[in-house]
Parts: structure tokens; C-alpha cells; sequence
């Protein structure tokens, strides 16, 4: 009998001796170089990470052309895009190929009617791309016949050409399309010629007037124009419009007997203002209605009413069609 209970009690001493945890081992940390730039240097090239308490508390950011805040470390000059706050970008109202629009220039053919010396009339074409974006060509034709007062010569030029090319920005590009503010540039460029006929010269020692003539000569002339302008609707798709523009020659070739006193489509040298007064008329390649999911759903679930119902279905003609003919906004 003491046996056993020797025998129990060493075995109820194992048992215990085994389920009792051992103690943990403790490492203490040594700190070295290596340890202390260790974590900087697994996360030198981890930009969404680095100093980015720093960034959130400068504040300095902006938003990028696809619409991500850009996050700007003020100290180090790194840049951090949170992909997750996406700006909301200024929605298009228009589509691509919004119109397009060809006018006539009015304005030198009134001032010649009231007296001017030079001009005649140019034409342009406009395409619009989101009703914002307007890339424009401008071809004319120039004329000069001037006997300045006071002198003894008479300038003339040629029916000559010349072009422009440039583009106008609608700053009002998510409005009404019958108005638009724009501004834009211009590069234009005439070859021409020109002469001077009749000069005369007194001679105060013989007492004769001597006369000549100044042949014609050739130039070729480029200059830069910004423009300011605005166009209204006037009946329909006639549309009228005024711009004012500032102009700066950037080449011109010599020609052997002085500077030209009139270039085609630039006008008179030195003069750096013009305008224009134009009556267009604009083709819509495509005018987006705005129909919304709302109008949409609105009318189909009042026509499953009344055909539950046996009324009559309601008239959606004009949703139907434009929800076939344009894309509905969300």
C-alpha cells in the first residue's frame, strides 16, 4: 500500500513538472549604427511612407492632370499621389466634335466705307471640340491704295493673300452654346508686293519738279496676334462677333527700297491694335441634350403603371428620342 501511494506521488509530480510553462527567454536589444538606420533604409524608396505625417501636416499639395491629390514634402521636395482622393475633374457638358462654324470678317469692308485706305475681306472656319477647345483658320485678301496727306507719293499694293492659323479657349465652355467668351493666338503670314508710283521731287535751284517711280518689290511677312472676343446668337444658327487683338510682327523679308507702309492682313506698320466684327453661322456635328437617368426611369416606370392600370401610356416621345440620341448624364 505505500508503495503505491510512493508511486502516485512521483507520477503526480512528473504531470506537474510537465504541464508547467518554462520561462521565456529575453533578448535585449543591442543598439548599433546598423539597427538605428536599418528600418530608414528599407523604406528609402517606399514614397507612400516616407515622412508621410510630414506631408499631411505641411498641407502642401495640388492635383494632378488625371485628377490625384499630389502630396509636396516641403522639406525634401518628394511628391506622394494619394491614389484614394481622387479630385473631381470639371465635367465636359459637350461631346468632342461639338460644330462647326464659318464667318465672314465685316469689318474692313465698313472701313472702307467710311474712308479707309487699305483691307479688303477675310473669311474663317472654327471647329469645335467640347465647345472649349477651337482650333480656327483665317484665309483673306488685302489691298492698299494711299496718297498720305502731306506727301508726294502714292502707295500702292496689290491684291495680295494671306492666312492665319491659331486656336480660341471658350472660358464659358459648360454654358449656353449661343455665347462664348474666348481668348486666343494666331500665327498669320501674306507673301505681297507693293510700290510707290509718282514721287515727286522739287529741285529749288532750277525751279523743276522731277517725278518717279519706285518698281514693285516683293516681301514676305509673319506676325503673332492675341485676341479677346465674344459671340452671341443672333437668329438661329447666325451667330455675331466682336474680337479685339494685339499684333506683333516676327519677320519680314528686306526688300531693296524701304519697308512696305501696309501688310496684308497685319495692316499698317507700327499700327499693334486691330479688330474684327464677324457674322457666322454654326453647324452642330452633334448637341448633347441633358436627359437625365432620373427623366429616364421616371418615364418607364409611369408607362408599366398605366398599362397595369389600362390608361392610357404617357407621351415620352421626346425622352425616348433623346435617350436613343444622346448619352444620358448620370
Amino acid at each position: 500500500m505505500k508503495e503505491r501511494i510512493v508511486i502516485l506521488g512521483i507520477l503526480a509530480l512528473l504531470i506537474l513538472s510537465a504541464a508547467t510553462p518554462s520561462p521565456k527567454r529575453r533578448v535585449s536589444p543591442v543598439t548599433t549604427q546598423a539597427a538605428e538606420t536599418q528600418a530608414i533604409n528599407e523604406t528609402r524608396n517606399d514614397t507612400s511612407r516616407i515622412n508621410a505625417k510630414r506631408r499631411a501636416e505641411a498641407g502642401m499639395h495640388y492635383v494632378n492632370s488625371g485628377g490625384f491629390t499630389v502630396y509636396v514634402d516641403t522639406v525634401s521636395g518628394d511628391e506622394w499621389i494619394d491614389s484614394t482622393a481622387r479630385a473631381r475633374l470639371p465635367k465636359m457638358e459637350y461631346p468632342l466634335w461639338d460644330a462647326v462654324s464659318v464667318g465672314v470678317n465685316v469689318w474692313d469692308p465698313l472701313m472702307r466705307a467710311f474712308g479707309q485706305k487699305y483691307g479688303l475681306f477675310d473669311a474663317w472656319a472654327e471647329l469645335s471640340l467640347h465647345n472649349r477647345y477651337k482650333p480656327v483658320f483665317e484665309v483673306g485678301l488685302g489691298q492698299a491704295s494711299n496718297t498720305p496727306s502731306g506727301m508726294n507719293f502714292t502707295y500702292r499694293s496689290p491684291l495680295s493673300v494671306y492666312f492665319r492659323i491659331g486656336a480660341n479657349y471658350n472660358f464659358l465652355y459648360n454654358s449656353n452654346p449661343d455665347y462664348s467668351l474666348y481668348a486666343g493666338v494666331r500665327y498669320g503670314m501674306s507673301p505681297f508686293s507693293y510700290s510707290i508710283d509718282n514721287v515727286t521731287v522739287d529741285d529749288g535751284y532750277w525751279g523743276e519738279t522731277g517725278r518717279f517711280d519706285i518698281p514693285a518689290q516683293h516681301s514676305v511677312a509673319g506676325w503673332f496676334e492675341f485676341c479677346l472676343g465674344l459671340r452671341v446668337k443672333i437668329w438661329g444658327p447666325i451667330s455675331a462677333g466682336w474680337s479685339f487683338r494685339f499684333k506683333s510682327l516676327l519677320h519680314e523679308s528686306r526688300a531693296r527700297h524701304g519697308e512696305p507702309w501696309y501688310i496684308p492682313g497685319f495692316g499698317t506698320r507700327g499700327s499693334s491694335i486691330g479688330g474684327s466684327f464677324s457674322i457666322s453661322y454654326t453647324l452642330p456635328i452633334h448637341r448633347m441634350n441633358k436627359v437625365t437617368a432620373e427623366d429616364v426611369l421616371k418615364s418607364i416606370n409611369d408607362n408599366l403603371k398605366a398599362t397595369v392600370s389600362g390608361e392610357e401610356p404617357v407621351d415620352t416621345t421626346g425622352v425616348s428620342q433623346a435617350a436613343d440620341t444622346t448619352e444620358i448624364i448620370e
